[in-house]
């Protein structure tokens, strides 16, 4: 995957889908067809709001499935979001990213191979964390591995100290987990987030990760996976190379709501303003 080419920028703002319960969550409609409609509509509404907006790509994830399956969500699950994945590629020709929560890596990479997206988030792709859904383990050789069996031109984009969690370690986490992600993982972005949904990173803990980054040698590129609003993404982009941005585009910055238009051109054009 060739970043830049991919979004048409080297600093680009990517915008989320929050899809809501899915069929067979505990928070979705009882009747599966009612839920699947509802998650599709809602899907391609976001989309092209996003779109309209001008964000430079899009994520969609299962949100709204809390609690969430660890590391293997169950078939319905993926083939639900297979279809609102589908609804959102007719919706808009942005580029196109899959995260199947909580971290399964090989429903996201298989989704995106069938839709024809172009990367993936992945929560944990190397080491171990602690989390709600209790021990969480990467598995980039099997991702990795699976992406090239399905000959698919994905990008994998890979948490580092991912939000919701703690690391399975005697000592603090530190940046230092970036070189695992990015060169024995082999992740071709990294994400750097605060500690949960809508919180956002320091300014010190991401340049630690820029830094670790630097000091390796290597050109992979650092998101900003939480936390980033219309007064911060231009200092987030002074230090990142793009941002993920969901709670902050959504109606009165509620993480739930629909995504509104105005909220995503304001947060565009300032992020414009810094590259």
């Amino acid at each position: 995957m060739d970043f830049e080419t991919t979004f048409g920028t080297n600093a680009p703002v990517i915008g989320m889908v929050h899809l809501p319960p899915l069929p067979g969550a505990p928070k979705a409609p009882d009747d599966a067809t009612v839920a699947m409609r509802e998650a599709v509509r809602r899907a391609e509404i976001d989309a092209s709001a996003l779109d309209r907006g001008g964000v430079d790509g899009i994520m969609i994830e299962n949100f709204g499935d809390a609690p969430f399956y660890p590391d293997d969500a169950p078939k319905h699950v993926v083939a639900a979001v297979a279809r609102a994945a589908t609804a959102v590629a007719a919706e808009t020709d942005l580029p196109l990213g899959i995260n199947v929560l909580r971290n399964d890596a090989e429903a996201a990479v298989s989704v995106a191979a069938a839709v024809d997206a172009d990367y993936v988030r992945v929560n944990v792709h190397t080491g171990a964390r602690v989390t709600d859904q209790g021990i969480v383990q990467g598995k980039a050789h099997e991702t990795l591995r699976l992406r090239e069996r399905l000959g698919a031109d994905l990008g994998v984009f890979a948490d580092t100290d991912v939000k919701h969690s703690a690391p399975l370690t005697a000592e603090g986490h530190t940046a230092e987990s970036f070189a695992d992600t990015a060169e024995r993982g082999l992740a071709d972005a990294v994400i750097a987030s605060g500690r949960g949904t809508g919180k956002a990173i320091t300014a010190e803990s991401l340049q630690a990760v820029v830094d670790e980054r630097d000091a390796h040698g290597l050109d992979t590129p650092v998101l900003v996976g939480s936390g980033v609003r219309t007064d911060t993404v231009g200092d987030a982009l002074e230090i990142a190379d793009g941002v993920i941005v969901g709670t902050a585009l959504k109606e009165n910055g509620e993480t739930t709501a629909r995504v509104d238009d105005d909220r995503v051109a304001d947060l565009v054009a300032r992020a414009d303003q810094v590259r």
